[in-house]
């Protein structure tokens, strides 16, 4: 098996988020999308991007030019573990963007995530956070993902009402595992002590290799 990445635009991104992630969606913003080949067939992609909120470094004194978020891991059926997919993409982010000292990401709690890829890769867990979503068109989103996609406000439900979707409804009580990637060693001894316990591992399939469809090509890798 041979795994190849390489950096890929904004195509092949949406159609693998499209037929290979829960959210069906492509994060609003600037995006770097690096995509990823087993045997030269493509099975998706890897992103990263500024985050749903211009504050993400703020708790890490870190400015928005020096932390990004692993937005999305869409991969359609796979042989490589997607903690290397993500260790080379990792890499691959420093040499593009030697000013970014860290990586956020968030194991989705209700859709049955606990972040065994992050833990895999040895990733700091900075603990569970409390969240909340909507029901829109009949579709979950996290809050995050609403507030990135449609701007500052749309995260009431009254503006989604106004707005978007007449009956969307709010859904509380979610759970989201918060986990931190440091990119130099000072930055990691400066987040190590936020270090918690992993989570176990839910009772659903590990996501270290999903079921899903076939796969296609989209696109080529640049050259």
């Amino acid at each position: 098996m041979t795994l190849r990445l390489d950096w890929v635009g904004h195509d092949a991104a949406l159609y693998a988020c499209r037929h290979w992630h829960y959210s069906r969606a492509v994060p609003a913003g600037r995006l770097i999308v690096v995509g990823v080949w087993e045997n030269d067939r493509f099975i998706g992609v890897v992103i990263f991007s500024r985050g749903a909120t211009p504050s993400i470094g703020m708790p890490y004194r870190l400015d928005q030019r020096s932390i990004c978020e692993l937005t999305r891991v869409a991969l359609d059926r796979h042989q490589a573990a997607v903690s290397r997919i993500l260790s080379i993409a990792l890499r691959m982010l420093r040499r593009r963007c030697p000013g970014i000292r860290m990586v956020i990401s968030y194991a989705a709690g209700e859709q049955g995530h606990h972040g065994g890829i992050y833990q895999a890769g040895g990733w700091i867990y900075e603990g569970p956070m409390e969240s909340h979503g909507f029901i829109v068109k009949g579709v979950f989103q996290h809050a995050r993902s609403i507030g990135s996609r449609y701007g500052t406000g749309s995260q009431r439900l009254s503006w989604l009402q106004a707005n978007v979707d007449p009956t969307a409804r709010k859904v509380v009580g979610l759970v989201r595992h918060k986990y931190l990637m440091p990119l130099d060693e000072t930055m990691r001894r400066q987040v190590a002590p936020l270090s918690k316990q992993y989570p176990k591992r839910a009772k659903q399939a590990t996501d270290e290799h999903p079921s899903s469809g076939g796969g296609a090509a989209p696109t080529r890798a640049l050259q």
